[in-house]
């Protein structure tokens, strides 16, 4: 698990009302990982399953650290769980993940968990300092003197219990509020208040997989102004084709704020997307789409080939062979595929098959894999291979066994064999059905 922690300014230092920047933060978020929820002055977010898909872990987290910046974070945090975040960021310390999450937690101070913040004088006049002296006590003293919150606290923050979150759902509208740092009286100053939403916008953009092709920027006039001012004012921008890119955004929002003069300072902005549409995403992939016309995946293999080594790019060949394990070989990607045809078989065949047999445990004669294995269909009865030499291990690759397909409560439904003709014949599990 990688959570990350995002930690907001106190209220009386933020540009923005705790409630309207945790929730402008908590939409960026969500283009990164649907699992996103907020934790008291933080934005949490899962993202172990996002690393891959972002370009590794240091490239996501220089851009959750760079955009973070520009919505008024000012603590980011990583560690296995959130609430170990959380406390991290409290307390400065950026990587949670180098060291033993133990020996970090134990080091912080008891404020950086909200459920022993509540306690601290008490504890303070018992002489705990940290988390690890907290820790450290009793658990049954703890548990009657102090509420049940506490202990649960750091059974969480410790990795020793899980967590439970109200996930922030993605709302069908964007529509987001910032009240500014200060009161502004030139239009084009307010990009740089603007752009905190549009920042928000992209995000959200970005988890619905659409682009906006018109939004709204309004603006609010301070409640000192002159009555003919109005109450505030709006301008609409409107683009050819649906995107989400911030820069062009922001240039576009530019050049139509010069060209406005505002009434009255302004306090307040509200971004509004007027028209979202699903936005064609464009694949990174080496390989072409044949449906848009391209190249040919056949061209682009014998390219690469020729490019990168014929040993180095390499396609899967189905071979006239019942042993699952020789059924499969690869073979560079310019030479030709064979034209005869794969014999099938009557059975299912799994998605995964291991590199290696794993052996199962056997009790009356039934095996087991995390449960009883119950027999679904088969048997199928695989023999061959008296032929086939294995030179390097020096011993003939000759297989005698009985396939089934077998339901495990736990596991899923596996693909099983017993072996033959063995002086002690033995249950093997060979695949995994997706």
């Amino acid at each position: 698990m990688l959570w990350s922690a995002l930690l907001l300014p106190a209220p009386d230092d933020s540009a923005l009302p705790t409630d309207a920047a945790l929730q402008t933060l908590a939409l960026w978020a969500l283009q990164f990982t649907p699992r996103v929820a907020v934790a008291d002055e933080a934005v949490v977010m899962e993202l172990g399953a996002s690393v891959r898909l972002f370009g590794g872990q240091r490239a996501l987290r220089e851009r959750v650290q760079a955009e973070g910046a520009e919505l008024g974070v000012g603590q980011l945090a990583w560690a296995p769980n959130s609430l170990a975040a959380l406390a991290l960021a409290r307390a400065g310390v950026e990587n949670g993940l180098q060291q033993p999450l133990d020996a970090l937690l134990d080091a912080l101070p008891m404020d950086t968990l909200s459920a022993v913040r509540l306690h601290r004088l008490t504890l303070s006049h018992i002489g705990c300092r940290t988390l690890g002296d907290v820790r450290r006590l009793p658990r049954g003293g703890v548990a009657r003197r102090f509420d049940k919150q506490l202990l649960a606290a750091l059974d969480r923050a410790y990795g020793r219990a899980p967590e439970v979150h109200a996930w922030i759902e993605l709302p069908e509208r964007f529509a987001q509020r910032l009240e500014l740092m200060f009161r502004v009286d030139d239009a084009p100053a307010l990009l740089f208040g603007a752009r905190r939403l549009l920042l928000a916008l992209c995000g959200w953009l970005a988890a619905r997989h659409s682009g906006t092709t018109a939004f709204t920027l309004r603006w609010a006039h301070d409640a000192m102004r002159a009555k003919s001012a109005g109450e505030g004012g709006s301008i609409t921008i409107r683009t050819a084709e649906p995107t989400r890119q911030l820069d062009h955004l922001c240039r576009l929002l530019a050049e139509h704020l010069a060209r406005v003069e505002l009434l009255a300072p302004v306090g307040d902005l509200e971004l509004v997307a007027d028209a979202v549409v699903p936005l064609e995403e464009k694949s990174a992939s080496w390989l072409p789409d044949e449906a848009e016309g391209r190249e040919p995946l056949h061209l682009v293999l014998e390219r690469l080939a020729a490019r990168l080594g014929p040993q180095r790019v390499l396609r899967p060949v189905l071979c006239e062979d019942h042993r699952p394990e020789w059924m499969c070989r690869w073979q560079p990607a310019p030479e030709p595929l064979p034209r005869k045809p794969v014999a099938g078989n009557g059975l299912p065949q799994p998605g995964f098959i291991l590199a290696a047999p794993i052996k199962l445990l056997v009790r009356a004669h039934r095996p087991y894999y995390q449960g009883e294995l119950q027999l679904l269909a088969g048997p199928q009865r695989v023999e061959g291979g008296w032929w086939d030499r294995d030179e390097a291990a020096g011993q003939i690759r000759n297989v005698v066994r009985d396939y089934w397909v077998a339901q495990s409560a736990h596991a899923g439904v596996l693909w099983v064999f017993q072996t033959r003709l063995d002086e002690a014949p033995a249950w093997f599990l060979h695949g995994v059905f997706a």
